[in-house]
């Protein structure tokens, strides 16, 4: 009997995954489409645009902190229950950021939304995994993920678009609907599934201490600061090199297009050429383009086709990072390798939310600084992955010493 109710829930499985999917879809838009209007949420709290931009930083940091908390002390709640009220929770705390009267209000839903979010997102991963047969877990988790990068693409154009016509509470209002919404649907599709025994925290936290994770992670933090530490202000920047109004909308989907790119090539890549190469080439990418970036804020040679293949090439470099940097964490502890991509996540938005805090430094200083910036990170991220390499493996794993 168990073994035919088994056979039932994963028959379905992979499509019941898309559910899943438009649940991280949600949280990635929530997590980037203030950027597409800081400057007037700025202005309607009263505040600088980069004081504003710290709810991406807290959101950022909140995230990367709870996520090994979260997953400890909610390991026994069944699957379903856990999905549901962390999507509630979600929408409920944008829906709060919506009708936040000023900063500090916003900033506290900020992070509340990133506690739900962290509570939802591995989560949905997990379950995709256990509702498809072993031969079809991988692109059981590739639609998952697939629903944040498709938010970089679609959710946070979106978002800019609603914001700029109806203002930014509007579009805050419309991911909560969209966390809400998707929670129905998950109570009705999503099979029940009990939790599972919980790890404590000092032992997902020892595998810090292994010498290849410490090669790998804070590489991880250092990319994605470079990366990020002009996203969170593209409006403004994008503004310098002359891209206005609705343009902004355009220039962060052609950014977020370059993102699921260089996602898919960075995977294929990893696995025919060594995950080191991708990272070099990405690191060259990201820094030739943030100098590019910098360049054209100090001239008035400005061409919109120009400034979307850059967009587009940031987009790739940022998102190329990830999976060459999974691929060296399994390598250097495969036993570990569950909780070593969970806290691969939580340096991802760790580094997400110290380069938005550079960025609000030096953006009043200009586009141009922030941008070179910027790339001085992109570089240092370079020197970091060439140093930590030249005692590794073939496919550029760090051995351990």
């Amino acid at each position: 009997m168990l073994n035919v109710s088994i056979t039932s829930r994963r028959s379905g499985g992979l499509g019941r995954t898309l559910v899943l999917a438009l649940g991280t879809f949600g949280v990635g838009t929530d997590a980037f489409v203030l950027a597409g209007f800081l400057p007037d949420m700025a202005a309607s709290l009263d505040v600088s645009t980069a004081a504003a931009g710290q709810a991406v930083t807290v959101f950022a940091v909140a995230y990367a902190v709870a996520s090994p908390v979260v997953a400890t002390l909610t390991a026994r709640v069944p699957r379903r229950l856990l999905l549901v009220t962390a999507l509630v929770a979600l929408g409920l705390a944008n829906a709060a950021s919506a009708l936040a009267p000023n900063l500090p209000v916003l900033l506290v839903t900020r992070v509340l939304a990133a506690v739900a979010a962290a509570a939802y997102t591995p989560t949905a991963g997990a379950v995709a995994a256990r509702l498809v047969p072993p031969e079809q877990r991988a692109r059981a988790l590739a639609v998952v993920v697939g629903g944040l990068t498709a938010a970089t693409a679609l959710g946070v154009p979106l978002g800019d678009a609603i914001g700029a016509l109806l203002g930014w509470r509007a579009a805050l209002w419309l991911v909560a609907a969209l966390c809400l919404v998707t929670a129905v649907a998950v109570a009705a599709l999503t099979p029940p599934l009990p939790g599972a025994a919980p790890v404590p925290l000092t032992v997902r936290l020892a595998a810090l201490r292994r010498p290849g994770v410490l090669a790998v992670l804070p590489l991880t933090v250092l990319g994605m600061a470079a990366a990020y530490t002009g996203y969170a202000f593209a409006e403004p920047a994008l503004e310098t090199v002359g891209v206005t109004g609705s343009g902004t909308a355009w220039m962060l989907a052609a950014y977020g297009l370059g993102a699921i790119a260089g996602n898919l090539a960075a995977g294929v890549a990893a696995d025919r050429i060594g995950p080191a190469k991708v990272l070099t080439v990405g690191y060259a990418a990201m820094a030739a383009t943030m100098t590019a970036f910098a360049l054209l804020s100090a001239t008035d040679a400005r061409s919109l086709p120009t400034v979307a293949a850059l967009a587009a090439a940031w987009g790739a470099a940022s998102w190329c990072q990830t999976p060459p940097q999974q691929h060296r964490l399994i390598g250097a502890a495969p036993d570990q390798a569950p909780l070593l991509v969970a806290l691969n996540s939580s340096a991802i938005y760790l580094g997400i939310g110290a380069g938005t805090l550079v960025g609000g430094l030096t953006i009043p200083t200009g586009a141009g600084a922030m941008f070179t910036v910027a790339a001085v990170l992109a570089l240092a991220a370079l020197a970091w992955l060439t140093t930590t390499t030249r005692a590794t493996t073939p496919d550029g794993v760090p051995r351990e010493t």
